[in-house]
This record gives structure tokens, C-alpha cells and sequence, in this order.
């Protein structure tokens, strides 16, 4: 299968450059100027649209197995490759939990048969499973996941001598959810004796506050200093955390954060219209942490930007405060809630594809991908940025049928979307005759 993609203006490795790109059994064979010549299967004339390295999601939630009323891996990786997300790490708060070798290959081959994008997996942290962490492969999966705070099940990891045994013996990076559940606790007692159980939801930033996060990360970078362990701390939320960060080189970095698209757009003020729709863990909080969350995009102390895509049902979101669960579905939105940014000046193409695609590379090792490079994968997204796109509900393709930009016009248009040199998104159509790979990491 061969793909030609002529006159497209190309955003990569810190550039923007005008060029072609030849595409040959799933890989990019050739990128320059005047590449007609060649006889390929296909041809996609950008006409000048922006040709960007395929988005590479390091948190998602897609649900499967066990909680398919809300999502699966087929509806909501079809729905990231509309959005120009090529691949994806998912985390294993799913039922049961990915806590064993042996469940977690379970999802491995689900998604081997259901994926249109490319996937990976993370193996999740408990109180009780430290031996099965010391033996997942890096080679082979994204990550641990250790939730500090806000969980399901049993993977809230609060012994601390589990979590000091993660710590010292994971080989490979540890991703962390941070927030202080005791504290979290006590913050909703006080606020039910003041409302009882009709608490507003406005008062979710306060519950789930800047401090229950600071103190929870706090931590987990003092655990990661203690035992020299590869850190990377998910969804940061506030201004005061980014303390806790460095602007050094990616390169250079033993410790890691994460901002996600929700956190970057929405503010305090939004849950006056978007109530429980944009209800989350770690809360949206402040305008001022907002623009912090921003600004450390820019300086560097925030290395990568993801989604933490969490889809549940529009009647389970209709639910009081305490009843609604946590969770907004994003992946199909993320492209272009960050192409905003773009167009009110806040946020360079280079920086968002540094963010979304290169520096998720480099952060877990992965092979091959998050580069418009000759030999790499084709992982690519063609986006014009002057194609408008209003959010209904008859063009979402969440299973969970809703957004919380519904209403919003974006004023970017994802046009078509190349998962390991297959098109599988072109013009609102998909073709998933060929699905996407598995992710394997250089390490």
C-alpha cells in the first residue's frame, strides 16, 4: 500500500515547511518537494492544510472490559483517530483491573481485534501486587499506574510501604494520579454539613483542592527522588504544582507532568453552564491555574499534553453532585480545543506538536513513532485550520453520545487521519481494514 500526500505544509521537529510525503508499507519512504512522479495507491492533495505527526495520547480510559455501557476500544479509538489521534496508552481502572500479566493481555488482544489506532496499555499498581509489577516487561507495555488518590475498585495504592516497594523496584515509568484522599474526605464532610447532600457543583475545586493535590505530588516526587525512579505525574491541575517541576530538556528529566486539554480550556467559571458535564479528577480549577497550566506549556515545565478521556453516560452525568461520576470524553475534541490556542496566539503549531506527539516519544521510549521521519511509522494527521467545526450531537462518536464542547465552533477541521500508513480517516469516513498496531518502547 503506497500514499502520496502532496502540497501539504508540514510541522515537525520545531519546523513548519512546505513538502510531500511518500508513504510505502505502512512507513514514510520519502519527504521533500515534487514527489508526483511516483506511482502510488493513493494521493491526498492538502492544498495547503498542515500535515502533523499523529497525536500520541498518553491517558485515556476507553472502558473495555467491563464497562462497555459507557465506551469499548472500538467506539472511542475510532473516535481518537477522527480527532488525529493515531495512538494511545489506556489505563486499567477497567473491570476487572489490568493488575495481572494475565488480564492485562487480555486487553492487549481485545485491542488487537477492535483498534483503529495504534495502542498501548498500562499495568496497573495495588496494595497487593508489588511481585506482578516487578515483572512487567518495558519493552512491551507503557507504564505503571499508580493511583495516589481517586480510584475504583481496589487500586487506590495508600500503604505506604507498597507504594515505597513501587518505587524502588518498577522497571519501567511510574504514572502517577495525585491527589490526597484523607484530606479530599475531610473536605467533603465539611462541605456536606454546610449544604447536606445538595452540595453545588461549583464547589468541586475546593472538595478535590489545589492543596490535596500539592500534597499528593509532593510525595510522589519526594518517592521518586528517594529510590531515583522514573516519575511522570498525570492531569496537573494547579499553579502551585508546577513548583515541583523543572524547564530543563525533556532529556535531561528523571521527573515528568502532564497537562490535559480540559484543564487548559475550561476555568472555575464554566461549571455555572457546563455543571457535571465537566465534573473530573483533578477538578478544573481557577482562570489563574489555568493560565499557569498554559504558561509551563510554554516554558517547558509541562512536557507532554494528553486527554484523559473518560466517557460515562449522559444519565449517569445527570446525577447531584456526590452521585455524578467523575469524567469528560475528549479524544475526538483534543486537536481542536488545542488548534484554539493556536488561533488566539497562546500557543505555537510547533509547541503543540512538540507536546502532543514528539515529546510523549521521547518521554516513553517509543519505537519508531511521534516524528515525520523517513523509516518511521506513518502516524499522521491532516488538519485545515480554516474549516470551521460546530460540536452537535449528530457528529459526535463518543459511544456515550455527548460532549462537553457541544455548542462550541472549533475553528479547525481535522480532514483525514494515517494509522501505520493505512488511511483509516478521510473526509468523515472511516475504513478500518486495517487496524492499528501495538506500541513497543527502545528501552
Amino acid at each position: 500500500m503506497t500514499i502520496l500526500i502532496l502540497n501539504a505544509v508540514i510541522v515537525n521537529e520545531g519546523q513548519i515547511n512546505e513538502g510531500d510525503v511518500l508513504i510505502k508499507d505502512g512507513r514514510i519512504e520519502l519527504i521533500g518537494a515534487n514527489l508526483s512522479s511516483h506511482t502510488v495507491n493513493t494521493v491526498l492533495d492538502a492544498q495547503g492544510a498542515l500535515l502533523l505527526p499523529g497525536l500520541i495520547d498518553d491517558q485515556v480510559h476507553f472502558r473495555e472490559p467491563g464497562l462497555i455501557h459507557k465506551a469499548s476500544i472500538y467506539s472511542e479509538s475510532r473516535a481518537a483517530v477522527a480527532g488525529g489521534i493515531t495512538s494511545y496508552m489506556e489505563m486499567p481502572n477497567t473491570k476487572p483491573p489490568a493488575t495481572t500479566q494475565l488480564l492485562l493481555e487480555e486487553k492487549y488482544q481485545r485491542a488487537a481485534q477492535t483498534s483503529l489506532a495504534n495502542y498501548s496499555f498500562y499495568f496497573g499498581g495495588s496494595n497487593d501486587n508489588l511481585e506482578e509489577v516487578k515483572q512487567v516487561n518495558p519493552q512491551t507495555i507503557c507504564g505503571v499506574k499508580v493511583f495516589m488518590g481517586s480510584s475504583t475498585g481496589n487500586m487506590l495504592v495508600d500503604d505506604p510501604t507498597v507504594l515505597e516497594g513501587i518505587f524502588r523496584h518498577s522497571p519501567t515509568i511510574i504514572a502517577t494520579h495525585c491527589e490526597d484522599t484523607p484530606m479530599i474526605k475531610a473536605n467533603e464532610q465539611a462541605f456536606k454539613e454546610r449544604y447536606g447532600e445538595a452540595v453545588p457543583i461549583a464547589q468541586h475545586p475546593y472538595i478535590r483542592s489545589a492543596e490535596a493535590c500539592y500534597k499528593s505530588s509532593s510525595m510522589a516526587v519526594e518517592l521518586a527522588k528517594a529510590h531515583e525512579a522514573r516519575l511522570h505525574i498525570l492531569h496537573i491541575s494547579t499553579a502551585r504544582e508546577l513548583a515541583l517541576f523543572s524547564d530543563l530538556p525533556l532529556s535531561q528529566k528523571h521527573i515528568t507532568a502532564e497537562a490535559c486539554v480540559h484543564h487548559l480550556f475550561f476555568e472555575e467559571a464554566d461549571y455555572l453552564d457546563k455543571e457535571t458535564l465537566i465534573k473530573c479528577n483533578p477538578a478544573i480549577k481557577t482562570r489563574e491555574d489555568r493560565e499557569a497550566l498554559i504558561a509551563a506549556v510554554n516554558s517547558g515545565k509541562i512536557d507532554v499534553i494528553a486527554t484523559d478521556h473518560a466517557p460515562h453516560t449522559w444519565e449517569e452525568k445527570q446525577h447531584p453532585y456526590f452521585q455524578a461520576p467523575s469524567g469528560l470524553p475528549l479524544v475526538q475534541h483534543a486537536l481542536p480545543s488545542l488548534l484554539e490556542h493556536y488561533h488566539n496566539g497562546l500557543l505555537t503549531l510547533e509547541t503543540i506538536v512538540e507536546k502532543t506527539s514528539h515529546a510523549v516519544a521521547e518521554l516513553f521510549q517509543i519505537k519508531d513513532r511521534g516524528y515525520i521521519r523517513e523509516g518511521y511509522w506513518a502516524d499522521l494527521v491532516l488538519v485545515d485550520r480554516k474549516r470551521p467545526t460546530t460540536v452537535e450531537k449528530s457528529n459526535i462518536l463518543y459511544h456515550c453520545g455527548w460532549s462537553p464542547f457541544e455548542g462550541f465552533t472549533f475553528r479547525s477541521s481535522v480532514l483525514a487521519t494515517v494509522v501505520s500508513g493505512h488511511l483509516a480517516y478521510f473526509d468523515g469516513q472511516f475504513n478500518d481494514q486495517q487496524l492499528g498496531k501495538r506500541l513497543l518502547f527502545d528501552r
